[in-house]
C-alpha cells in the first residue's frame, strides 16, 4: 500500500514526518481519544456542554474542557456563547470540523466492527 508520502530527501518539506511539523500537534488532538469522540458526537448534532458531557460517557469536565478548547484553537470546533442569563454555550462543528468528521465516522465504525469481530472469533 502506497500512501503517496515523498520518497528521498524531504528538506523544506513540511510533513507529519519531519520533527518540527506543526501537524503533529494538530494530530494528536483529533487522534486523541476524547478528541475523536468529541468531534464523533458533534457531527451528529450541536451540543451544550452538559449534553456533551452525558453522550461521550467516561469523560471528566476537565478533559472535555481541555479537548473543545484545543478543537477549538484547531478550527474543528466552533464555541457560541450567547450572552443570555444563565450563559448558554453551544458547541458545533465548523466545515473543516465537519470534514475531519467524514473521515474519523468511518475510523470509529470499522473499530467497533472490529471489537465485535474479536470477541466473536475469541468466543
Amino acid at each position: 500500500m502506497n500512501a503517496d508520502w515523498p520518497d528521498g530527501d524531504r528538506t523544506g518539506l513540511v510533513t507529519p514526518f519531519a520533527s518540527n511539523c506543526p501537524s503533529r500537534i494538530v494530530l494528536d488532538h483529533v487522534t486523541s481519544k476524547w478528541g475523536v469522540l468529541v468531534v464523533v458526537a458533534l457531527a451528529q448534532k450541536s451540543m451544550r456542554w452538559g449534553e456533551l458531557h452525558r453522550y461521550v460517557e467516561g469523560i471528566s469536565e476537565k478533559m472535555l474542557a481541555q479537548t473543545l478548547r484545543a478543537l477549538e484553537g484547531d478550527g474543528f470546533v466552533l464555541r457560541d456563547s450567547r450572552g443570555t442569563v444563565p450563559p448558554r454555550v453551544d458547541y458545533s462543528l465548523t466545515p473543516l470540523g465537519e470534514e475531519l468528521a467524514a473521515l474519523l465516522i468511518p475510523l470509529v465504525r470499522w473499530v467497533g466492527d472490529t471489537v465485535q469481530r474479536s470477541a466473536a472469533d475469541a468466543a
